[in-house]
């Protein structure tokens, strides 16, 4: 006769080996996935390389980013400071964000970027909404950008500046960094490492151990763009890259934005300097007083009589 408890013994014990089984299918499962897809994503990365001459390849994106807004409106009390304005980033283009001082071009990226939330609106990137999410997580998914004033961290060098946008793509913890463990030391080499190809990229490599201060003020814009991409973005948002910078360097911007395009980054360009969004901008919207007021190539935009009173106001007949 088999006593009870033996019979609950028996079974509990074929449902632990059978949990035990699941758990050790699930870890080779995920472990074998996560293999899978670096490898996957590494003879991809090196057959761009191949075909494109792309030697310093910070990022790559295989799927097409979409960061939309859908009739996104902005208020400050009683200020109105966008107004239903509604464009698509993505598809590989460079998108101009143009209009006068005061329109509400930094107000966008501040809303894109989860600083300001949406009064109304909505704002989507590749399907899923960004409203109510905080800034470092809209970093995360791959929306990086810079500032109409530089924000380094003016005492770290410039290659401590570009390792700090590596934070959201680095797995190891605090317990990791005080054990100095092997596998955390290795990460902080591969940190190091993408830091460096981002410098490269923007060429300012050699003043990786520059303290960021110290560097001249163009070579401070061009590092704020290669902490940006050391992040590895699917979308890069340029606040006023080229204020500042004479005509050889922003000739150099104009190149360096068009480079990073090649490498799968969409690029949302807010400039005041008309010959840079000209030449480089696949597309462009004008902003006036929060509200859109045209949108399309850099020849309809040039000759929009919205844009032209914009800028430059109504004939004194009129």
């Amino acid at each position: 006769m088999v006593r009870p408890f033996k019979i609950f013994y028996r079974f509990a014990s074929l449902g632990f080996v059978a949990t035990r089984m699941q758990a050790v299918d699930f870890f080779w499962l995920t472990t074998y996935n996560r293999w899978a897809t670096e490898i996957y994503n590494q003879a991809i990365e090196a057959l761009f390389k191949l075909f494109t001459g792309v030697k310093n390849l910070t990022g790559l994106m295989i799927c097409m980013a979409q960061l939309e807004l859908k009739n996104v409106s902005v208020k400050f009390g009683g200020l109105l400071a966008l107004s239903s304005l509604s464009f698509t980033i993505g598809g590989g283009k460079i998108v101009g964000l143009i209009g006068p001082n005061g329109a509400g071009k930094t107000t966008v990226f501040n809303v894109l970027t989860g600083v300001y939330q949406a009064s109304e609106g909505n704002v989507t990137f590749n399907g899923e909404t960004l409203l109510g999410k905080r800034p470092y997580v809209i970093f995360e998914k791959g929306i990086a950008r810079t500032f109409q004033n530089i924000r380094l961290f003016s005492a770290m060098t410039a290659i401590e500046n570009a390792m700090v946008a590596r934070h959201c793509r680095s797995k190891k913890g605090i317990v990791g960094a005080i054990l100095r463990t092997g596998s955390q030391k290795k990460e902080e080499a591969y940190i190091q490492e993408k830091a460096l190809e981002a410098l490269k990229f923007m060429g300012v490599d050699q003043y990786a151990d520059t303290v960021a201060s110290n560097l001249p003020y163009g070579l401070q814009r061009r590092l704020e763009i290669a902490r940006a991409i050391a992040s590895e973005p699917q979308v890069l948002l340029l606040d006023e890259p080229a204020a500042g910078m004479n005509p050889a360097e922003s000739s150099e911007l104009m190149k360096d934005i068009t480079r990073i395009s090649q490498l799968g980054i969409d690029v949302l360009l807010v400039e005041h300097d008309m010959k840079v969004v000209m030449g480089v901008c696949d597309h462009i919207v004008c902003v006036d007083h929060g509200v859109k007021i045209a949108e399309g190539d850099s020849h309809e935009i040039q000759n929009n009589p919205k844009v032209i009173e914009a800028y430059l106001g109504q004939p004194a007949n009129q």
